[in-house]
């Protein structure tokens, strides 16, 4: 698999609540349920404001698409002014598949989802995301507005086996909001998804997910790349915040946790699957970058508590 789509599967996004929003008259609300969890939904009808903690409020426009992934509160409303109410005090957790009138409706009106992140990496992952990521579902942007326009006529119709669809439509809009995003983003943020948007990053990116057991060196991933060795390794720390064998072992200390979790693979086997020669080397790498044992890792998954990483 390409690396988004890897990401993608290793946090097992499940859209969680997929519905429609129809707001009127002034309106704000505190989304205060993100904390592990994605949201994404796009403005049909109308315009809001989002205003993210610690940050300047946006207008999101009839036609975009807005993704927040890192769990932060945000606020979103006619107007910035305009006091919240809290969500989770006045918006029904069980309205999966349904289109939720607020304030009267008619000025408004979003369809999107909010998916749960079931795997114990999902911190490390998202909190070097931008907090906000907004796109337009207009012109060129087909597929996008293909699930969205889909999304909406199975809110309409009702039909049997509506949420279903809806929340398969809403992964299918998650994924192509991040693919337009990548296309996009600024060249100032840091983080895997930024070096996934440089074309020569997301080479050596592929590669390393490619064959995470394979031993690689920066000057080999520079060279697949074509690039001098310092020029990789200075280009791909700005663009991902860690270096390329910082970035190699991190991933393969996220696999691990996984086989940890859900297989029955012994420590020495998955040392070896990802390139470890000794079982030790690999502990110690583990220990390094997830915070404890691969030993003590497994157990407190399997007895339902989470270890921490790093």
């Amino acid at each position: 698999m390409d690396p988004l789509s890897e990401v993608l599967s290793l946090l097992k996004p499940r859209s969680y609540l997929t519905a429609g929003f129809d707001a009127g008259g002034p309106w704000a609300l505190e989304l205060d349920d993100l904390a592990g969890r994605i949201k994404c939904y796009a403005v049909v009808r109308g315009s809001c404001w989002l205003t993210l903690e610690g940050g300047e409020p946006v207008q999101v426009r009839e036609g975009a698409c807005f993704v927040l992934p890192t769990g932060r509160t945000a606020v979103i409303g006619s107007d910035p002014d305009v006091e919240p109410a809290r969500a989770s005090d006045v918006l029904d957790p069980d309205r999966s598949g349904q289109v939720v009138t607020y304030n009267g409706g008619g000025d408004v009106y979003l369809v999107g989802s909010r998916f749960e992140v079931a795997s114990p990496h999902a911190e490390v992952l998202l909190r070097t995301l931008p907090p906000l990521m907004l796109v337009e579902t207009l012109g060129d942007r087909a597929r996008l507005r293909w699930s969205i326009d889909l999304m909406m006529e199975e809110f309409r119709q009702a039909r049997p086996g509506s949420d279903l669809v809806a929340q398969h439509l809403a992964h299918m809009m998650l994924v192509q909001a991040l693919r337009l995003y990548l296309s996009i983003r600024s060249g100032d943020e840091v983080g895997w998804f930024a070096a996934l948007a440089d074309p020569q990053m997301s080479a050596a990116l592929a590669a390393v997910h490619a064959d995470p057991a394979h031993p690689w060196t920066v000057q080999e991933l520079a060279a697949l790349v074509g690039m001098s060795r310092t020029t990789f390794a200075e280009r791909f720390r700005a663009r991902a915040g860690e270096t390329p064998i910082a970035y190699l072992t991190r991933w393969r200390m996220m696999l691990a946790g996984e086989k940890l979790r859900h297989s029955d693979d012994t420590i020495a086997r998955i040392a070896s699957s990802l390139g470890y020669v000794s079982e030790h080397a690999f502990s110690t790498a583990f220990k390094r970058v997830m915070g404890t044992p691969p030993r003590r890792y497994a157990r407190s998954t399997a007895n339902g508590t989470t270890a921490s990483t790093r």
